[in-house]
């Protein structure tokens, strides 16, 4: 029988080391890589930084941050281009991600989405747009 706890334990700690994988492989292709303290509110459509959460029995630290999309890359360069990184193991994004990441384009607040996700040894980059597509359906 399937305990739930450790399948739930599992899967966070094998998404979180999938996470700096591709943090670290998105600094060896030479962009900077950091992690996104914001998230997009739909309901007030306005962008907001993300509180840690606390276990309320605990009071120990369970995420430090959860914006969305998880990562924020861009290259040293003159001109700025801030393109977002969501890591997903599976590649799939729900509606409610889609909505955001859509939010998130068409107010150029980044000017792409990738959606990183894996194939047993390798990382693969998908184009948002070219995913699901830009506009809302």
């Amino acid at each position: 029988m399937l305990d739930k706890k450790k399948q739930g334990k599992r899967n966070r700690a094998k998404g979180g080391a999938f996470e700096l994988r591709v943090r670290k492989d998105l600094e060896k292709q030479g962009y900077i890589a950091l992690k996104n303290p914001l998230k997009y509110n739909i309901t007030e459509q306005k962008l907001e930084h993300c509180k840690p959460k606390f276990n309320p029995i605990t009071k120990s630290l369970m995420m430090n941050s959860g914006g969305f999309p998880d990562l924020i890359r861009w290259r040293p360069s003159f001109e700025v281009y801030l393109e977002g990184v969501e890591v997903k193991t599976n590649g799939y994004l729900n509606p409610e991600e889609r909505e955001m990441c859509r939010m998130l384009l068409k107010n150029y607040t980044l000017s792409k989405i990738y959606i990183a996700s894996k194939d047993k040894r390798k990382i693969i980059y998908e184009d948002f747009e070219v995913k699901y597509g830009r506009t809302s359906k």
